[in-house]
């Protein structure tokens, strides 16, 4: 609820530093990195003011260098889970009753404090822990989590500041006030920042918020917790456990004052919370709202017009940095028969010139897979394109797990637009591309809209203009965040608000005021100042 209107300071995109050799960051991030690998370290669980620790430890491990452990956490159980609901329902009204721009200033503190002293820390973390390299741990960990917090402050001020019209003699107001209980905010592996702005966004409306992070993404998700504490977060508004789903899913699910979740991860967990909430949603004080960004099979369409080095790249750069783990990463092209040839030179020399490692050596492209079982799900569709008459592998097809999870970045061409990888999402460096007739462009859409049950990110590349404003407009239910001549890939906070419908999420839109309003519960407050003490209208007079 507002309490008074005042202006925060303009957000403006964090610049994202190069890393380029010589340069001071570079320099820093690298001893950064080898200062946290050196160290083993226990990792608690954030109830309330407490740090918990448990006997049950489970390994933080490097997927680059899985003998490599960097730790343990301490894993709860249903316990912790009802600990962590009694915390957050005990900081709730003081919390929800503080002032909105004491609220906030914390979260700028976090983005301010990340910008500098933690921008190393917590970029080390996440090359680290889930083995990106130095770029993209730069553009997610620092800058797309500084950006969600910044941005999300100004959000939530033009939020406290939208008020209703009032007539004369009468005052209306507008209370954004938060949710009338908890909010669960279940975090993937693949994106520091999602880990930190799912639970932040949704407290800085004044919500408090039970934290489960993915397992693999808890080496950095720790730190966050560690940052807002630092800025000054206080106990119990945000609780970060360490359980696993079905035990979370348990406690939460069936809690009276649970009032939404808010969710990144796979298309079938989301559609199984869902499915549960609607089966228990007699036993809730209020309707929880549910919020969720989940699977895609991202596409990249090509038209005959299209320049071939410009598609070439988008299918590199798209289908395999962070080796093809984003939600949003391309994992089916459709290049038009005039251009194939071209396109797909370029791409295989592309490929060449890659090189795959752990992230310490900077001059590693491609880095590790999350996972073990990340890693032989990726490896059995590649070793059944291998089997199968209807595809062929043109680059890649390669992987080894002896020291860390690697797979060579992979791409299939399929003779048949059916085939399982143009349909399935993978969450790994394998893109399967159709080669489809130049003439028949119009059909090409259709193709692309019928074949995914997903509706995330999708590109098209052309030159002709009338060719891409019709995909535009073919493939308006296709994608959440479109692209035109450029990779589905990389969207930035208040540039690009990200999320999908379909199958991919309830399109919500992260990096927008349309997510934090999802957030609020609106009360109208009608004020007359001079009340009326005769119930008669002017009509009611008779004729004379």
């Amino acid at each position: 609820m507002a309490t008074g209107f005042f202006r925060v300071p303009t957000p403006v995109n964090e610049p994202v530093k190069s890393y380029a050799p010589g340069s001071p960051e570079r320099e820093e991030l690298q001893r950064t990195y080898k200062e946290l690998k050196s160290k083993e370290i226990d990792v608690p669980m954030y109830i309330g003011g407490d740090k918990v620790y448990t006997d049950s430890k489970k390994p933080m491990l490097q997927p680059h260098d899985h003998k490599h452990i960097l730790g343990y956490f301490s894993e709860g159980d249903a316990s912790h889970v009802e600990q962590a609901i009694n915390a957050a329902l005990a900081a709730r009204e003081e919390w929800a009753a503080m002032g909105w721009e004491h609220r906030l200033s914390i979260f700028l503190k976090a983005a301010e404090l990340l910008a500098g002293p933690w921008r190393a820390r917590l970029n080390a973390a996440t090359m680290l822990g889930q083995s990106k390299n130095a770029f993209q741990a730069e553009i997610d960990a620092a800058c797309e989590l500084i950006d969600f917090l910044r941005f999300n402050v100004q959000y939530a001020t033009e939020i406290y500041h939208m008020q209703p019209e009032s007539s004369p003699g009468v005052w209306n107001r507008m209370e954004h006030r938060p949710l009338e209980g908890f909010v669960f905010a279940l975090t993937p592996f693949n994106f520091t920042a999602i880990a930190g702005n799912l639970p932040s966004c949704v407290a800085m409306m004044g919500n408090v918020v039970v934290w489960k992070p993915a397992n693999t993404q808890i080496y950095a998700a720790q730190m966050i917790m560690e940052l807002f504490r630092e800025a000054g977060l206080p106990d119990g508004v945000i609780n970060l456990v360490y359980v696993d789903g079905p035990t979370a899913g348990e406690v939460i699910f069936n809690h009276a004052d649970f009032a939404g979740i808010h969710f990144t991860g796979s298309t079938g967990v989301f559609q199984n919370i869902w499915k549960t909430i609607g089966q228990n949603i007699h036993k809730y004080k209020t309707y929880p709202r549910i919020v969720g960004e989940t699977g895609g099979k991202d596409f990249i369409v090509a038209h005959s017009s299209a320049d071939a080095k410009q598609v070439a790249t988008g299918i590199v750069r798209g289908a395999f940095e962070y080796q093809g783990q984003k939600c949003s990463a391309a994992s089916r092209a459709y290049i038009p028969s005039n251009l194939w040839e071209d396109v797909k030179n370029y791409v295989v020399e592309d490929l060449k010139t890659f090189k795959m490692g752990p992230p310490e050596d900077f001059s590693n492209f491609i880095n590790a897979v999350i996972d073990e079982k990340s890693f032989d799900k990726i490896a059995k569709y590649i070793d059944n394109a291998k089997e199968s008459n209807e595809v062929e592998i043109i680059a890649g097809g390669n992987y080894d797990k002896s020291k860390g999870f690697f797979v060579e970045p992979t791409v299939l061409l399929s003779h048949n637009p059916q085939y399982i990888t143009m349909c399935e999402e993978i969450f790994g460096p394998v893109i399967t591309i159709y080669v489809y007739d130049e003439n028949n462009f119009e059909e090409t859409l259709e193709l692309v809209n019928s074949t995914s049950p997903y509706a995330l990110t999708g590109a098209i590349f052309g030159r002709d203009r009338y060719a891409v404003e019709y995909a535009t407009k073919k493939l308006d239910q296709a994608a959440g965040n479109f692209y035109i001549n450029d990779k589905p890939t990389g969207a930035v906070v208040g540039q690009q608000p990200f999320g999908g419908a379909r199958a991919s999420g309830t399109n919500d839109k992260a990096g927008s005021m349309l997510n934090l309003l999802r957030w609020v519960s609106a009360r109208s407050i009608k004020e007359t100042f001079v009340t009326p003490t005769d119930y008669r209208y002017p009509f009611l007079g008779e004729n004379k």
